[in-house]
């Protein structure tokens, strides 16, 4: 991160020296320290709050066209830096430079391109007379000081996909990034002000979410607070919003279910679920985490999918020929194995993958268990890891009844040539997304977000725009009688 100057606090379009505790940030692929960061105080979310609130008033004021405007000249900047944020992308999370280059960041230059233009296409109901010699027509209006908290699993993406739709909708943001990825924030950031949009208007603090995350939740003039995460820091974020009736908006926690019915071509699938099982070392909370096979193709699924995972490149994440790179941290990486463990006790079988013990980081290769049960931990329980756990069904009733049998709600994929069935999974399966014959492509035109204990509102498309406006009814009378008959109910008009 040599290219972020002293101070990694983004506040009113310039970096700040940050007033709390210091702190170092190891890359994950080498266990090596690759920087140190100075954190934020409650002071500088004051700091951050007011000047978002300060450019509010004049950012929300804009013309829509004015802000697709902005938008657009802010694509073309991020396009002019994008080598350099897949480089820091991939040197801080230890993801593999493809998925930095070819993913994250073309992904996220689409999404300010898709936004530039949504921002010219607020919609709302058609004026019209419906009480009678009155107009009424829909106002959508920007909400005020956002305050965004996100993940440390996709950075780049996920700063956008808050910042996105908050400003082109009119409102101003303070975003808290992890604190262990914080570097493609900022210079998304800092690319933001050189495109020329306003001070104030995107604002980044870092620090840690018990400090710096919940000042931010509680302070008063944050009107909203967007975070995605775990479904029991969520849960605490809707407790503190509830301090003071603020808006939230919640992607959580996943546990992907992977269906592949009768019918379904098994190499397809087979292939699916290893894309959809190790895409960003399965820190992704749409990976595919359970997969549900029929019987008469549960053997040639699971040997399929162990050899394709066996044949994965695991390493050094900068090597374009590297397949996976490193999990987020040693921590995460044990978080990971001990579920393996703690299955493999309980009678499960690891077909493949487990530690990495010849590569110096957070390493942790494809793993593939069968023999689980369906109430163990590791079918239950978010892994957030490259592992994958095939379970047999005998009926369609049964694999879509345990593919809904867990809290959790964002995403599925159903597998089968059947279009009756194919529309059956899509309807039956409680997940905010259901892929058929795929699992993992988003599309910016398109909305994420879950069902359950997944989460509630729309991150992309423009769908995500209800979670960032006030939409407000204006009714004009043009009756000009005095006598208005529905006053009769109040007061009778003598």
């Amino acid at each position: 991160m040599s290219t972020i100057p002293q101070g990694h606090q983004y506040i009113d379009g310039e970096y700040r020296v940050g007033r709390g505790p210091v702190a170092e940030r190891v890359n994950p692929a080498t266990g090596q320290v690759a920087q140190t960061l100075d954190f934020a105080s409650v002071a500088d979310v004051e700091d951050a709050v007011t000047a978002a609130a300060a450019a509010f008033k004049t950012w929300s004021r804009l013309t829509p066209g004015a802000r697709a405007d902005h938008l657009l000249a802010f694509a073309t900047e991020l396009g002019t830096r994008a080598a350099e944020l897949a480089v820091l992308e991939t040197e801080q999370t230890g993801k593999s430079t493809r998925m930095s280059h070819e993913f994250d960041v073309p992904g996220t230059i689409d999404n300010v391109n898709f936004f530039a233009g949504a921002a010219r296409h607020l919609q709302g109901q058609a004026a019209g007379d419906y009480a009678g010699n009155s107009t009424s027509m829909i106002r959508r209006e920007a909400i005020g000081v956002i305050g965004s908290i996100a993940p440390w699993n996709y950075p780049l993406q996920m700063a956008a996909w808050k910042i996105l739709p908050a400003i082109a909708a009119g409102n101003t943001i303070v975003l808290k990034p992890s604190e262990l990825t914080p570097g493609t924030t900022l210079l998304f950031a800092e690319a933001a002000t050189a495109a020329g949009i306003p001070a104030g208007v995107i604002n980044v603090v870092v620090g840690t979410g018990r400090e710096i995350g919940e000042a931010l939740v509680r302070h008063p003039q944050v009107v909203m607070s967007s975070f995605t995460g775990s479904t029991q820091v969520g849960r605490r974020i809707m407790e503190m919003a509830a301090e003071t009736g603020k808006r939230v908006h919640l992607e959580l926690g996943g546990k992907a279910p992977l269906v592949v019915f009768k019918d379904a071509d098994v190499e397809a699938a087979a292939h699916g679920a290893v894309a959809g099982s190790t895409i960003n070392g399965g820190q992704d909370c749409t990976a595919a985490t359970r997969a549900y096979v029929h019987s008469s193709l549960f053997d040639t699924f699971t040997t399929r999918v162990a050899e394709l995972m066996d044949a994965m490149v695991v390493g050094d994440p900068t090597d374009p020929d590297t397949d996976m790179g490193s999990l987020i941290s040693f921590v995460h990486r044990d978080k990971v194995a001990g579920m393996v463990e703690r299955a493999k006790e309980a009678g499960a079988i690891a077909l493949s993958g487990g530690f990495a013990p010849d590569l110096p980081g957070a390493f942790y290769r494809p793993t593939l268990i069968t023999g689980a049960t369906q109430d163990s931990e590791i079918v239950q329980d978010e892994i957030f890891g490259p592992v994958l756990v095939a379970l047999p069904f005998e009926t369609d009733d049964e694999g879509i009844e345990l593919a809904n049998d867990t809290p959790y709600g964002l995403a599925a994929s159903a597998w089968t040539n059947n279009v009756n069935l194919a529309l059956r999974a899509a309807a039956e399966i409680q997940a905010g997304c259901v892929w058929v014959n795929e699992h993992i492509p988003i599309v910016s035109e398109m909305p994420h977000g879950g069902y359950k204990a997944s989460g509630f509102g729309k991150d992309m498309s423009s769908y995500s725009f209800e979670e960032y406006t006030n939409v407000k009814h204006v009714l004009i009378s043009h009756d000009t009688d005095t006598h208005k008959e529905w006053q009769d109910t109040v007061f009778k008009q003598r």
